[in-house]
């Protein structure tokens, strides 16, 4: 049992409301049930009732047992002088208000039907993946709508958040923060925290060397630590070290190197080598000088992929690491990998953006490219797809991701409308 099933029988009024009554025998009658309140404070503000012919107005509190009043410390807590009504599952404890008058309470253990609760635990307790799994095509695909549109924006928000923390650490610097958010992204999970930490070197100074491809790579690999790892140098590599050791100097940058035992390469595609995403982030950064201002001002999601899709130096295009030259041609970043950075890069920026500014536009523009962009493939969107609810697009998937991780894994189902809907299901 969870206060979460409390709150959906108070909210949709699903217990028997037959003459009600406080646990004291006072009559009650319940005008509206109040607005549910996700911060601090009482659970349901706004509630309207009738207590013996008296009216109220007021927050509403909800317990498991009424002695949980005490144990979470409510009673000289300020913030609870408003509560007109006490709901609880199971009344095992009277409470009184600092001035000793009687807090009303309703019990509702003994109005709740045995079918409702054999549901609830039925699908809280299964231990299905997603645990609707098995009720799902019962409901209506309006209701599924509803609730991946839901999950979609509270993803898309959670992201503008961590945006818009960067953005405040950067002064409002919207550049830093932008060449932020993508160097994070160009690690793709793996090297996701290093490929971050290494933009203590600031945008500012690359942009300074915009003009010298070798100097840019020199930086970003120097501070990654790899540039301290070549032995045999060859005219490329030894060019590298030397623009490292001149601009560390003046940039006084090695405070800032990174350890070499904080990048990944076992288990990764070659393609996806941190020394290769640092050289094609290095060619990006040359090409494109305002970072920000590409993605906010892109045409087209087609103009966006490649102008995003850079070839990386002439070195980098024979090397996955320094001396070690590879069989074939080493591939600039991928059509997949553009879209992805759009998708986890670009769209979270663009909604932070829209948030700050407090432009809807920006915020359209971030669901029209997840609407135009394809559609990932993952573990959690095959589990989807078996239950018949197949992506087509990432405004989908970045929806059923986010469904999935919020909601079926910490089985907030109660949450969630789909489970709510079958709750109510006859």
């Amino acid at each position: 049992m969870s206060e979460d099933f409390l709150y959906f029988l108070w909210q949709f009024q699903y217990f028997d409301s037959t003459d009600l009554q406080t646990t004291t025998g006072e009559s009650l009658q319940i005008v509206t049930v109040g607005q549910r309140n996700t911060d601090a404070g009482p659970d349901f503000f706004n509630g309207h009732v009738w207590i013996d012919s008296l009216e109220w107005i007021g927050t509403i509190e909800m317990h498991l047992r009424s002695s949980d009043w005490h144990r979470h410390l409510h009673t000289h807590n300020h913030a609870y002088d408003s509560v007109v009504l006490h709901v609880v599952w199971e009344n095992d404890e009277h409470i009184q208000r600092p001035d000793g008058t009687h807090l009303p309470t309703l019990e509702l253990k003994t109005r709740t039907s045995k079918e409702l609760l054999f549901k609830y635990h039925t699908l809280l307790e299964n231990k299905e993946i997603i645990p609707c799994a098995s009720h799902f095509n019962a409901v209506a695909d309006i209701q599924k709508r509803a609730m991946l549109d839901r999950a979609l924006m509270q993803r898309l928000q959670q992201k503008a958040e961590a945006v818009k923390m960067l953005l405040e650490r950067n002064h409002h610097d919207w550049e830093e923060t932008a060449y932020q958010v993508l160097a994070q992204n160009f690690g793709f999970k793996i090297n996701a925290e290093p490929m971050l930490r290494s933009t203590g070197l600031p945008l500012k100074i690359l942009q300074k060397h915009c003009d010298n491809l070798i100097q840019i790579e020199a930086m970003l690999l120097g501070q990654a630590s790899f540039v301290d790892g070549i032995e045999k140098t060859d005219e490329y590599t030894a060019t590298l070290k030397r623009e490292y050791d001149f601009l560390a100097s003046k940039y006084s940058l090695y405070p800032l190197q990174l350890r070499p035992r904080e990048w990944r390469f076992l288990r990764l595609r070659p393609a996806n080598f941190p020394t290769v995403r640092l050289a094609q982030l290095a060619a990006l950064i040359q090409k494109q000088q305002g970072l920000f201002s590409l993605f906010i001002r892109a045409e087209s999601l087609m103009a966006l992929v490649k102008k995003l899709r850079v070839p990386q130096s002439p070195y980098w295009q024979k090397h996955y690491q320094f001396q070690k030259e590879a069989i074939g041609k080493v591939p600039m970043l991928g059509k997949a990998s553009a879209e992805n950075i759009i998708t986890n890069s670009v769209v979270p920026l663009l909604v932070a953006y829209s948030e700050v500014k407090n432009n809807q536009d920006f915020l359209d523009r971030a669901v029209a490219l997840l609407e135009q962009l394809p559609a990932e493939k993952n573990h959690i969107t095959d589990q989807w797809k078996a239950l018949g609810l197949e992506a087509k697009t990432a405004f989908d998937t970045q929806a059923t991701i986010e469904l999935y991780n919020s909601f079926c894994h910490k089985k907030r189902c109660l949450n969630c409308s789909i489970g709510t809907t079958i709750l109510k299901s006859k």
